[in-house]
């Protein structure tokens, strides 16, 4: 291998995008350092989708393979009514050698890649992030938290939503709220939920999504006006409010919710930073620079992609400006297009729920063509 032009790294933030980037950076010879603000892994969330086209980039990580292993994969979703009445199975749009769909525990993606990470000598700089920075001539000078000074040859910020170095790097942006929030709710597999399965109330989505052979987990979506603060104490009752229309298996789940503290709930925002992202030889990934609302299940698959098209692009290109650039070229219009269209989706959902939505709206087919946009090569 020839000598490539960055040795030293620097990755803030530990999460899906950041571990992504370790491995990535791994498998080229370069030993990252990751600094994670929390003291000990603490991961959000419930389960995770991963379309084909997240598969096929985490297959570049060698982690694939165990992801299905570990998850739950099927071939497309299941539409009903509110009571649970099927009325339409399409399969999900497919890359060769993928399923059409797979969903993961949250917790068992992310031991997955850090396992990845370690294996490749990543430092883990725990409790730690970026004090202040300085752009110089070969590099960055970093300052961190606790106290220490390093040169890096580039830093990533893959620091997630509400990403410290964003606003380090360009001023706090306005984050757009798209007025609904998602709930989640961890449950024991149900006979017969082998599939995800939507259910289109009058005023809400709600969902059950398998996540291994035991597991499975209650999805749904709200319109919330305003973006209120919900009562932690009182989640479980407020959800329990919002699935009441729902009939079938919806409804068979509620003696379950009874823990405030396992209900997942979170405001829907999105963003998207104008390019470049990046400064110097400072880049900005994942959801640092580009969220998106979940309706696609897309979020993460776009921070695994910037990844492994970050490592490519260090691999084929000899100084850091050429690879950024090269970077924003391959990864721009891509995060826009499902930006835009998972938008478009948060939409028509309130318009829909609002009786606005108008006749020839065709949900289903705009999902499809999207994901199946998805599925080109990136």
């Amino acid at each position: 291998m020839s000598q490539l032009p960055i040795t030293r790294v620097l990755i803030v933030g530990g999460g899906i995008g950041g571990l992504s980037t370790a491995i990535a950076l791994g498998k080229l010879g370069i030993k990252a350092e990751i600094a994670e603000v929390k003291q000990d892994w603490q991961v959000y969330g419930v389960g995770i989708f991963q379309p084909p086209n997240a598969l096929r980039a985490l297959n570049e990580l060698n982690v694939a393979k165990r992801c299905l292993e570990e998850g739950y994969s099927f071939e497309g979703m299941a539409y009903c009514d509110a009571e649970g009445i099927r009325f339409a199975e399409p399969e999900s749009p497919k890359i060769a050698g993928y399923p059409g769909l797979n969903v993961i525990s949250r917790k068992k993606l992310h031991d997955l890649l850090l396992e990845e990470a370690l294996s490749y000598d990543t430092t883990m700089r725990m409790g730690t992030t970026v004090e202040s920075f300085n752009h110089i001539e070969q590099g960055v000078s970093v300052q961190l938290t606790d106290g220490t000074v390093q040169t890096y040859d580039l830093v990533i910020g893959a620091d997630g939503a509400n990403s410290r170095m964003r606003d380090l790097l360009f001023g706090s942006i306005e984050k757009s709220y798209v007025g609904q929030a998602v709930w989640r709710y961890k449950l024991p597999r149900l006979e017969g939920v082998e599939t995800s399965i939507l259910y289109y109330g009058e005023k809400a989505k709600a969902g059950l999504v398998p996540m291994s052979e035991q597991e499975m987990y209650l999805l749904l979506t709200t319109s919330e006006p305003g973006n209120p603060r919900m009562p932690e104490d009182r989640l479980h009752e407020l959800l329990l409010d919002r699935i009441d229309g729902f009939g079938g298996q919806v409804a068979a789940i509620k003696p379950w919710i009874t823990d405030p503290d396992a209900v997942v709930y979170r405001p829907i925002f999105d963003h998207m930073l104008q390019s470049p992202w990046y400064e110097g030889s400072v880049l900005l990934i994942g959801d640092a620079a580009h969220c998106t609302t979940p309706h696609l299940g897309q979020g993460a698959a776009l921070a695994v992609e910037d990844a492994v098209v970050l490592a490519e692009l260090i691999k084929e290109h000899e100084d850091v400006h050429t690879i950024m650039q090269a970077f924003m070229n391959r990864r721009y219009d891509r995060s826009r297009y499902l930006l835009d269209h998972s938008h478009q989706l948060a939409e028509w959902e309130l318009m829909e729920w609002a009786g606005t939505l108008p006749e020839h709206t065709d949900v289903a087919a705009y999902s499809y063509e999207t994901l199946k946009k998805m599925n080109e090569a990136i």
